[in-house]
């Protein structure tokens, strides 16, 4: 790990991120803690993931109780854990692929799209905490969700400056439709906390300061509790 204290966003970009979600709640586009509410969810298709449930972990859940403070506070155990590795999407180079591509790592698998405010918001975020924290036993998997071409999210990522994150999508929101139907969320952005057996654990509908040493410790708390003999 490298110095925590190196991830936390400087504080104008910290109060960038609170100002815009401030704006669209302003505007009424926002509900909850600063998700947009998605009403129409695309063409509907499924991708057929969670069929399986996980065993109930509660190292995992009290990790997770114990861990969400501060940025993350809003993070929540799932009470029904489930199978996440067969979610489905594409990669930069349109190739489909899933979860399991990740077997063996700590997955913080975040929805989002240009049109979320709040999502827009928090991608340099996500981007540090990649560069950062990204490896061997950890990685940070944003799956657009804009419908159509790829060129929009791909503008994006140039516009923002985001060179740490990897670009995936869902032109379908076939993910995050399987997500609402489940009632793990109702709109975006949202993101899952995947433990290295495929384990959905814990979720957070709405925006974070995702590098904040609050959410590294988080992580990090996730991470060693999912680990075997726990």
């Amino acid at each position: 790990m490298s110095d925590q204290e190196s991830l936390r966003p400087e504080g104008p970009q910290r109060r960038t991120m609170r100002t815009i979600v401030a704006a669209a709640l302003g505007a009424g586009i926002l509900a909850g803690a600063g998700a947009i509410y998605v009403m129409e969810t695309g063409s509907g298709n499924r991708t057929a993931f969670g069929s399986q449930s996980c065993p109930a972990n509660a190292a995992v859940t009290a990790a997770v109780s114990k861990a969400a403070r501060g940025e993350v506070a809003a993070v929540a155990p799932l009470d029904e854990p489930f199978d996440a590795s067969a979610i489905a999407f594409k990669d930069g180079d349109e190739r489909p692929t899933t979860l399991a591509a990740f077997a063996g790592k700590t997955l913080l698998v975040n929805l989002w799209a240009t049109w979320c405010v709040p999502c827009r918001a928090e991608m340099p975020a996500l981007d540090a905490l990649e560069r950062q924290e990204g490896g061997a036993d950890f990685a940070v998997i944003p799956i657009s969700v804009d419908i159509g071409d790829p060129e929009k999210p791909k503008a994006f990522y140039a516009e923002t400056g985001l060179t740490a994150l990897p670009f995936f999508r869902d032109e379908t929101m076939a993910v995050f439709n399987d997500l609402k139907a489940k009632g793990v969320t109702i709109g975006l952005p949202v993101s899952l906390l995947v433990d290295a057996s495929g384990c959905a654990r814990a979720v957070l509908t709405g925006p974070a300061e995702w590098a904040s040493p609050d959410a590294v410790r988080l992580i990090e708390a996730v991470r060693e509790a999912s680990l075997p003999n726990k």
